[in-house]
């Protein structure tokens, strides 16, 4: 089952993107204006892979056909896989999905499911629940490509000057080029599957590592004297040159990734962040945001600092929240209202209202932030912020073993409801668990989720004494910055 996490049989990024190639060329070939109309018998599987902020839309704009694209792919999927026999969730999202899939099943009584089950348990997970886990910069290799360069449907691109060989005796950069160098980053690349997950301290060891091995693999060619030896080694050789240009390009991307990461302002926010999600001075003006907005720092990491700090500390003080959006007003433009607004609206900006913060609780009581992280050798999934564990994760991780029941005050402090569906199954398809054989969990987060959410999940798949292999489904893939830009209005 760990194959569904990297090594999934459909990956719906590759297929869209191929998809539309194809469209757009067949577009191309026909003279003339075109109309597009969707058959009706498509609506189905086109709404299964269309991507959805859900945030916006259902505690912004009340719109919850998202929800109802979930609960029908969810169905779908049980009547390719079997009935899913527990289904839990938190959040109201997660409430209106469960509801709306019972109420599917019940107009559907006649048809009996006989697919032996895939799947455990459901875990309906609502974005709302877990405000912070995004807005805080993913630190392992893929989260940290994702946040600086984005990753589109799988597909990355990047600077070119790192990707193109150095030529001797050549002035200057008048032969650089000026296109973007566009790569596609799946765990099909071995190199990538193996570095992906990790926390970016730790892929320079890797990629030193890889390096020497594929030296040696290609010094072997002077050990080879026999026609049988010399006819092997031939036959190893596109695998080895693939490699070695896969090695090529990781380095150059953690060049990258490094230039960015050793900067000054980077550490500097990364301070910032650590300090708010592990409770130091929540409930002030921060000096480091203050700055930002007085040199005119990029608006989306402005009000992503913002709105992490709201977060970490149950809401602002009245007086810390009217300075920091008369500042930003100020500076960026009276049109930003809006935005803030929306913010506020989606319950990442407010003001404490009265009551006291409860994030210190749930960070203690969810062990939220640990103090001695491996991040070369990780013990624990906090290693993906090098510090903070999702919340989002642990609320899996915790409901695999000992059950929610152990956290109970904690999952009513959380926003929404928590709540377990039962779903029977006939006497023949019950499963006879073998000893040592995982339950399979499929964790759906409804408003996206991020790539350290998604490692930290495959990191607790691949725990010996876990006990629970998770497959990850999800409206949209996202990082703060994308989850910010989706809340933000457009000046008029």
């Amino acid at each position: 089952m760990a194959a569904h996490l990297s090594y999934g049989r459909v990956n719906l990024n590759v297929l869209r993107e191929a998809v539309r190639r194809e469209l757009r060329e067949f577009l191309d070939k026909c003279a003339g204006s075109k109309a597009i109309v969707w058959d009706e018998y498509l609506t189905g599987p086109f709404g299964l892979i269309a991507q959805y902020s859900l945030l916006k839309e259902c505690y912004l704009e009340g719109d919850q056909t998202s929800l109802y694209h979930a609960a029908k792919g969810l169905m779908t999927l049980q009547a390719l896989y079997g009935t899913i026999p527990h289904i839990f969730g938190k959040g109201e999202c997660a409430r209106q999905v469960a509801n709306m899939m019972v109420r599917m099943k019940r107009e559907f009584t006649g048809s009996q499911n006989s697919v032996f089950p895939v799947f455990d348990n459901l875990l309906l997970l609502d974005r709302n629940v877990d405000l912070l886990t995004p807005l805080a910069t993913q630190l392992t290799y893929e989260g940290l490509i994702d946040e600086i360069y984005g990753i589109q449907n799988s597909y990355v691109k990047l600077p070119p000057e790192k990707f193109t060989p150095k030529k001797q005796g050549s002035g200057g950069g008048k032969d650089l080029p000026t296109e973007a160098k566009k790569l596609q980053l799946n765990s099909a690349e071995e190199l990538y599957a193996e570095i992906r997950d990790k926390n970016f301290n730790a892929v320079g060891s890797v990629l030193s590592k890889k390096a020497k091995i594929i030296s040696a693999a290609f010094e072997e060619r002077h050990n080879a004297k026999t026609v049988g030896e010399i006819k092997q080694f031939v036959s190893q050789l596109p695998h080895m040159q693939a490699a070695r240009g896969s090695l090529a390009n990781h380095t150059s991307i953690a060049e990258l990734i490094k230039d960015v990461t050793t900067s000054e302002d980077f550490f500097d926010k990364l301070t910032v962040e650590q300090e708010f999600m592990s409770g130091v001075d929540t409930d002030k003006v921060n000096n480091y945001i203050e700055d930002c907005i007085a040199q005119k720092h990029p608006l989306i990491k402005v009000l992503r600092l913002v709105c992490l700090q709201s977060v970490c500390n149950s809401g602002l003080k009245q007086k810390v929240l009217d300075f920091y959006k008369r500042e930003i007003l100020q500076t960026y433009g009276y049109e930003h209202i809006l935005t803030l607004n929306n913010l506020e609206k989606a319950g990442l900006l407010k003001a404490q209202t009265g009551g006291r913060n409860n994030y210190p609780t749930i960070r203690k009581t969810l062990r939220l932030w640990m103090d001695d992280v491996n991040e070369q050798n990780p013990t624990d999934i906090s290693y993906v912020y090098s510090g903070y564990a999702p919340l989002s994760v642990r609320l899996a991780q915790l409901l695999s073993r000992p059950g929610w029941r152990s956290i109970e005050e904690v999952l009513r402090i959380l926003p929404g409801p928590h709540f377990e569906e039962r779903q029977p199954l006939p006497t023949g398809l019950q499963k006879k668990r073998q000893p040592g054989e995982n339950r399979v969990t499929l964790i759906f987060f409804l408003g996206g989720v991020t790539f350290a959410e998604i490692a930290a999940l495959r990191f607790l798949s691949q725990l010996e004494d876990g006990g629970t292999e998770y497959v990850i489904a999800t409206t949209k893939l996202m990082n703060g910055s994308s989850w910010i830009e989706a809340l933000m209005e457009e000046p008029r």
